[in-house]
C-alpha cells in the first residue's frame, strides 16, 4: 500500500542512553552505574510513555484538510503529532491494512477515518480502546459507539456533481440510479467502490437493497459509467468536461464549485419515496495498545469539539458539523435535504461478501 507520509515514534533518549550506559557500567563501578541508571529511569518517567510527548495519527481524511487541525493541536498543547496519510487510490483501506498488520505491536495511537465502515470493522475485531471524551454527549446517537470505542463528527454527503455546460438544469440526473440507466450511458462517472466513502456507500446499498439488487445495480454502473480511481478524480472529470456528471463527496464537489467552474451540486433521491442522500461522518478511535495512550486521549478530546467542527465547516472541505453546539454552517449543505436512513452496523457486517463481488467487477477500473 502507498502512503504520502509515514512517521512513527523514534527511539527515545532513555532507550538510547540505557544501551550506552549498559556497555560502560562495568568500567565505572557499581556506584556510578546505579546513579546513571537511576537518573535515566527518572528521565524516562518524566518524559511520558515513550520519553517524549507525542502521538501517532493515521489519517484517511485528505492531508490538506486534516493537517491544519493537527498542527493547531500541536501548537496549542505542545504535543508532537506524527501523521501518516493515505493516498486517494487506496483511501482508508491502506491505513486499515497497516493497523491490522501491526495489531500485535501497534504503532498507531489515533485513527482519523474519513468514513465509518472500516472503523466499525476494527471495532468488531476488538482493536479499539474505550474512551469517553468530555463533549461526546453533544454528538447524535448515530455518531457514538454504544461502547464508547469510536465517535463520528464532521460529515460529508454523497452527491451528484453535474457539468452545467453539458447538461441543462431541467435535464439533470436526480438519482444515483441514473448512473446505471441507458439514457446516461458513457456520460457518468464513479469512483471504484472498493475504498473510502465509495466503499461505504456500496456497503450501505448492499445492506439496504439486498445482494441481488445491489449486484445488478453495480453491474449496470460498471458497464454504463466511467470508473475512476477516486472521488477527487470524479469531481475533476466533471469540472473539466470529461464526464457530464458523477457521484462524489461534498468536500471534493465544493472545491470545484469554489473554483468557479461550470458545475452544480445535486443532492440525489430527494423525491418523497426516494432513498435520500447518504451522509457519512468522519470517525475517530484510539487503537488498543498504541504507544501513546495519554496523548491519544488528549487528541481525541481536542478533535471532538464544536470548535474543530466549525473550522472544518469553514474550510475548503465544507464538512458538515454533527455536534449540537457547533455553530458553523457548511456552504455545501442546502436547507431541507432528505437524508438516507442507514444501518451502518449491518453494512459493516455484510462488507466482506459485498467486497468479494465488487473486487471481481471493478478491479480493472481506471
Amino acid at each position: 500500500m502507498a502512503f504520502e507520509i509515514l512517521a512513527g515514534p523514534e527511539p527515545t533518549f532513555f532507550t538510547r542512553s540505557l544501551a550506552s550506559a549498559a556497555k560502560t557500567a562495568c568500567g565505572w563501578g557499581v556506584g556510578w552505574s546505579l546513579l546513571v541508571f537511576g537518573c535515566l529511569g527518572l528521565a524516562g518517567c518524566l518524559g511520558g510513555e515513550s520519553g517524549r510527548d507525542e502521538v501517532v495519527v493515521y489519517s484517511a481524511l485528505d492531508r490538506e484538510f486534516s493537517q491544519p487541525i493537527l498542527d493547531a493541536f500541536s501548537t496549542e498543547t505542545g504535543v508532537r503529532v506524527l501523521p501518516a496519510y493515505d493516498v486517494e487510490s487506496t483511501k482508508t483501506v491502506g491505513l486499515v491494512t497497516r493497523i491490522l498488520q501491526e495489531r500485535a505491536r501497534p504503532r498507531c495511537d489515533v485513527f482519523w477515518n474519513n468514513e465509518i465502515l472500516h472503523t466499525l470493522r476494527l471495532d468488531k475485531m476488538g482493536l479499539l480502546e474505550v474512551h469517553i471524551p468530555p463533549l461526546a454527549a453533544g454528538l447524535p446517537e448515530r455518531c457514538r459507539s454504544s461502547r464508547n470505542t469510536w465517535f463520528g463528527f464532521a460529515a460529508r454527503a454523497r452527491v451528484l456533481l453535474v457539468n452545467t455546460d453539458l447538461i441543462a438544469e431541467e435535464d439533470s440526473p436526480r438519482s444515483i440510479l441514473d448512473l446505471a440507466t441507458a439514457k446516461w450511458k458513457g456520460k457518468g462517472a464513479i469512483a471504484r467502490p472498493l475504498f473510502g466513502t465509495s466503499a461505504t456507500h456500496a456497503a450501505v446499498l448492499f445492506a439496504h437493497w439486498g445482494d441481488e439488487k445491489a449486484q445488478n445495480y453495480y453491474r449496470d454502473v460498471q458497464k454504463n459509467a466511467q470508473v475512476l480511481a477516486g472521488n477527487k478524480q470524479v469531481a475533476l472529470a466533471v469540472s473539466q468536461g470529461r464526464a457530464a456528471f458523477g457521484i462524489t463527496d461534498t468536500d471534493d464537489a465544493i472545491i470545484e464549485v469554489d473554483k468557479g467552474l461550470p458545475v452544480r451540486i445535486i443532492y440525489p433521491d430527494q423525491q418523497a419515496d426516494g432513498l435520500g442522500a447518504l451522509f457519512i461522518p468522519n470517525t475517530l478511535c484510539i487503537i488498543r495498545g498504541g504507544p501513546h495512550p495519554r496523548a491519544a486521549r488528549r487528541l481525541v478530546d481536542y478533535l471532538l469539539t464544536p470548535d474543530v467542527e466549525n473550522r472544518l465547516a469553514a474550510s475548503a472541505s465544507a464538512q458538515i458539523p454533527q455536534h449540537q453546539d457547533a455553530t458553523g454552517k457548511s456552504r455545501a449543505l442546502p436547507e431541507g435535504v432528505r437524508v438516507m436512513r442507514v444501518d451502518f452496523e449491518a453494512a459493516a457486517e455484510g462488507w466482506e461478501s459485498a467486497a468479494t463481488f465488487l473486487r471481481r467487477e471493478f478491479a480493472g477500473g481506471a
